[in-house]
């Protein structure tokens, strides 16, 4: 009997959905038109110099996908003309690195579009991605897959419990949390595949409990010393020997047909089993561990998780292979392992303003004012508000004149240019009249002395006329 044929197209529903470029499933749709953009940019463009500039190209790499990879600066751009641009193309976040020319600290601004706030970090110490691959014994470069989803935020050690019991949680921090935040996308437990979270963005804050922990030049009296790390995610099943393992390798380049298969030892190659007799010296026998064939059993120090299997299609396959109704085990368990691939930085919370990388200072770690001073500040903050927006208000009514004074010069430019082509068509117009009178005087003469004869004799009985009554004036006399 013919096999019964199995519904690809209209079975599930999902497989309709378009699908991202790492072949999962897209996020919800309200959180996919909700998803935050940001641009890495260094301000100054040549003066920050090369160190800085690469680790601004290290940051748009770990702020991938959403982020502009080949954004080009100039040493002559302003910050409006970042801010220009960022409403027409969705940007919602600026991070901006700068350096100070005096004292050669580097600064990184994190800035919400169009209004702010703004939250100034001072770098204290930063690595870049390829110092991190140098220092490493056994370095894992990515692949490029990992970045075709933005990464998980981690953040340790950031509360918003109040400091005394019954009073209120300080402001600022809840204002930082939801600043790194919405540096991502939020993610869905219902819609977010697990497969698609391949990196990890670390935002450890140092307490100032912990600080005795820390090299003397790299504390601070700041609350908020945020260190910074980016990790990539890889995971390995737990239970299997190596043998195993490469022997599943090699069922998998089996069933590719690879025609280059090697046959001596290496990672992901086919094990050479022709010097044994059976299957059960090769995954039993110890003693062929120095012979290339396999190792002891490997210690898994890597935390343990458990992965349920990713669609119901790959479930129903392994169920027609087993012969079984339902599994063994529905879920299998993983080793998780973070390797770090940077870049890696050590932020210290300076200040936070209240627009866009300018207005008032809603919190200051090093500067403390008292109740009568932020009422003079605010006071300050009111009439320097006031005074700005009598200008821009005499600015916009000066544009209005200018414009209108503008329009009024072309109309009247226009209306002296009609009346100067008025004179120059009544002028041809003359001149064309003119011209039809010769040529009708030239054609008459034309024709008098085509009929000469007829012409003359007239003008004589003409003469003759007037001879006679010259003849009859003198017999008169």
């Amino acid at each position: 009997m013919a096999r019964r044929r199995t519904k690809k197209r209209t079975h599930n529903l999902h497989t309709t959905k378009p699908k991202t470029p790492t072949g999962e499933q897209p996020l919800h749709a309200a959180l996919k038109d909700k998803t935050p953009k940001s641009m890495v940019i260094r301000i100054g463009a040549s003066e920050v110099g090369p160190s800085i500039s690469q680790l601004v190209l290290d940051t748009r790499k770990m702020m991938e996908p959403h982020t502009a990879i080949r954004l080009k600066e100039r040493k002559s751009n302003k910050l409006r003309d970042y801010t220009t641009m960022a409403g027409p193309l969705g940007v919602t976040q600026l991070l901006l690195f700068s350096r100070n020319p005096s004292s050669g600290s580097t600064t990184l601004r994190i800035a919400r579009t169009p209004r702010g706030p703004t939250l100034h970090f001072r770098v204290k110490k930063y690595s870049l991605c390829k110092d991190i691959l140098r220092s490493m014994k056994r370095p894992k470069t990515p692949t490029g897959k990992e970045y075709l989803s933005p990464p998980l935020l981690v953040m340790n050690n950031f509360t918003t419990t109040p400091s005394t019991p019954g009073g209120r949680a300080p402001p600022h921090e809840a204002l930082i949390i939801s600043m790194f935040q919405s540096l991502f996308p939020a993610i869905s437990a219902q819609h977010t595949p697990v497969s698609s979270i391949r990196r990890v963005m670390l935002l450890n804050r140092i307490p100032k409990t912990s600080a005795a922990n820390i090299p003397e030049a790299e504390r601070s009296d700041s609350d908020y010393l945020i260190d910074l790390r980016h990790y990539s995610i890889s995971t390995k099943p737990l239970g299997l020997s190596r043998a195993l393992k490469r022997l599943n390798a090699a069922e998998k380049i089996i069933s590719k047909s690879s025609s280059t298969t090697k046959t001596k030892g290496g990672k992901g190659t086919v094990p050479n089993l022709g010097k044994l007799e059976d299957i059960s010296e090769y995954m039993l026998d110890p003693s062929l561990a120095a012979s290339g064939y396999t190792s002891e059993s490997e210690i898994d120090d890597d935390a343990e998780i458990e992965v349920l299997p990713s669609s119901t299609k790959n479930l129903g396959k392994r169920k027609r292979t087993t012969g079984t109704t339902t599994l063994a085990s529905g879920a299998e368990k993983h080793a998780v392992k973070l390797t770090e691939i940077g870049p890696r930085m050590m932020l210290e919370l300076v200040k936070i303003e209240e627009g866009l990388a300018d207005g008032k200072v809603l919190y200051h770690s090093f500067v403390e004012k008292t109740r009568k001073e932020e009422k003079e500040l605010e006071e300050r903050w009111r009439e320097r508000k006031k005074v700005r927006e009598e200008r821009r208000k005499v600015q916009e009514e000066n544009v209005r004149r200018k414009k209108e004074e503008l329009e009024a010069r072309k109309r009247k430019k226009v209306g002296e240019v009609g009346e100067e082509e008025g004179r120059e068509e009544e002028a041809v117009e003359e001149e064309e009249s003119n011209e039809d009178d010769i040529i009708d005087y030239v054609k008459s003469e034309d024709e008098g002395r085509s009929n000469g004869g007829e012409v003359e004799g007239s003008e004589d009985d003409e003469e003759g006329e007037w001879g006679d009554e010259d003849e009859m004036d003198e017999e008169g006399d």
